[in-house]
């Protein structure tokens, strides 16, 4: 059988008729223990380990000296197998440690122990809403437990530039979750969207912070494009992976900037995807562009073979059922359990499950207003309190530089939050006496919602008579409009409602001042 003849591409002159962008992502998740992977020092990415000063979080093995033996974190396996299970991955009954081979300044012992051949958690796939439209399944090809490096830096204390490097060893040992896509990703977007339901699922399973500017989770997009030609001719330009990006901005300005300038390189040079070709770049923040790191290495650079000094990880059936009974409902299906529910908007449920603890301070609120009884039933309690914390709630913690949720700190917990709704729904306080009574809780730290709004005089006056007199009043002052709601223009008697309010100062309950306005008129 005769082999296809190759056909020779002059890539100056070639037309282009399409260019369809390839990316697969890899994700490098800093777990919070509050030990590190091999040893029992403290975890830098733990919460109470932020900011420690350079070098204080080591030990003889964390800086590879000489006899010192490494010991598996058994909290870091689960924290994996937790996020792996998210993942939709099936968790490896065995794999084992390998050690990756390579220098690097940040480096102590010279290599990383990593998980090559069999990792923990694998073959798994995660839906994402796309920008096309619809959803779409990426793949998680697999998600291994490895440590992380230190951190070389370049500035001085004050922040005074330093010619050399600067090695801090405080995040070297940190367990670190890799978790690598297939090369699903054909937009910006839905790459910037994936990242975003990641850190957001890590977080739901409190398996990291996921503050980026600390580098909790660093993305690396790997991309190429693939080129149809005029004749039938395809080219693959070469795989170039961006590293450490952390934010989302980066993440997209990065993959967009690749997707021109390969093209353009694969106009000068010719250069296509083969053995050797791929090359690493990092991404500069401030001119917008990636510029050249190195040639990237191929696995069999890296030498690896089994770590000795390490037993295999062996996960039976109980301890896998263990740990999968404690994977929380996870933010997808919180988002979708709110809309259909509790009726929410696609948007607010969104804006409700995009910040974790805001999330876990809405359904405390809601389970306060059913156990109160202050609500109809469960789905008038969640959309009450969604429309409240997104709202009125929102703006009082704008107005002091904080989230949601922080709110709950300074006075407004869930037995306010469900008093006040429970308030409004029964009459006690009309619509327009939320936003201040809010903000006197605030000012006080707290309290009983309905004492304080007593003392404001934002109880809803209930003397009938003092109502039909505001009523009289409002309908004499607006004969014409008065006229128009006897005629059946019923959009005239909001000149009617608002005279009232004002009137009252806004002590009536708008429901009973239309009722006391319609009984009158129409009678």
């Amino acid at each position: 059988m005769s082999q296809p003849t190759a056909i020779s591409v002059d890539p100056k002159s070639a037309k282009v008729l399409s260019a369809r962008l390839k990316v697969g992502l890899e994700i490098h998740i800093e777990l919070a223990t509050r030990t590190k992977m091999f040893t029992r020092v403290p975890n830098a990415a733990h919460p109470s380990h932020f900011d420690e000063v350079p070098n204080t979080l080591i030990d003889p093995v964390v800086c590879a000296l000489p006899g010192a033996l490494p010991v598996m974190n058994k909290a870091a396996v689960e924290m994996s197998m937790m996020v792996g299970l998210a993942l939709g991955c099936s968790i490896a009954r065995y794999s084992k440690w390998d050690r990756k081979n390579y220098y690097y300044p940040d480096l102590p012992k010279g290599y990383q122990i990593s998980q090559y051949d069999l990792p923990l958690c694998h073959d798994g796939s995660v839906v994402i809403p796309v920008a096309a439209g619809g959803t779409r399944a990426i793949g998680i090809i697999r998600a291994h437990l490895e440590e992380d490096t230190g951190k070389l830096g370049h500035e001085l204390p004050g922040g005074h530039h330093y010619a050399g490097s600067l090695v801090d060893l405080n995040r070297a040992g940190t367990p670190l979750l890799e978790v690598v896509t297939a090369p699903d990703f054909d937009c910006a977007e839905d790459v910037v969207t994936f990242a975003e339901e990641l850190r957001n699922i890590c977080r739901f399973l409190g398996v990291t912070e996921g503050i980026m500017q600390k580098g909790h989770m660093r993305f690396e997009p790997n991309i190429n494009m693939v080129l149809e030609l005029e004749g039938g001719v395809t080219v693959k330009t070469p795989i170039v992976e961006v590293k450490n990006l952390n934010s989302f901005r980066a993440v997209k300005g990065a993959i967009e900037f690749e997707a021109k300038r390969q093209i353009e390189e694969w106009r000068e040079t010719g250069r296509e995807m083969g053995r050797g070709m791929k090359s690493t770049r990092g991404w500069d923040d401030i001119n917008l562009r990636t510029v050249l790191q190195r040639e990237k290495e191929d696995a069999h650079d890296y030498r690896y073979f089994p770590e000795p000094d390490l037993v295999p990880v062996e996960v039976s059936d109980a301890w896998l059922a263990d740990v999968s009974s404690r994977v929380p409902e996870l933010p997808l299906a919180r988002r979708a359990r709110y809309i259909t529910g509790y009726g929410l908007s696609e948007i607010d449920a969104l804006n409700i499950v995009s910040e974790r603890d805001t999330c876990f301070y809405f359904e405390r609120c809601v389970a306060a207003l059913e156990a109160s009884g202050g609500a109809k039933s469960a789905k008038d309690a969640g959309y009450a309190t969604g429309k409240l914390l997104l709202n009125t709630i929102a703006k009082h913690a704008n107005e002091r530089g904080i989230a949601v949720h922080e709110l709950e700190a300074l006075g407004m917990g869930a037995m306010q939050v469900a008093s006040i709704l429970a308030l409004r729904e029964a009459g006690a306080i009309g619509p327009q006496a939320v936003d201040p009574l809010i903000g006197a809780l605030l000012a006080e730290g707290g309290g009983d919602p309905k004492v304080v709004a007593e003392k404001l005089g934002l109880v809803v006056v209930r003397d009938e008579g003092q109502l039909n007199a505001w009523v009289d009043a409002a309908i004499a002052a607006n004969e014409a409009a008065a006229n128009d709601v006897r005629s059946g223009k019923m959009a005239a008697i909001g000149r009617i409602v608002g005279a009232v309010m004002k009137l009252s100062g806004g002590k009536v309950d708008a429901k009973s001042v239309n009722e006391a306005i319609l009984k009158k008129l129409q009678s």
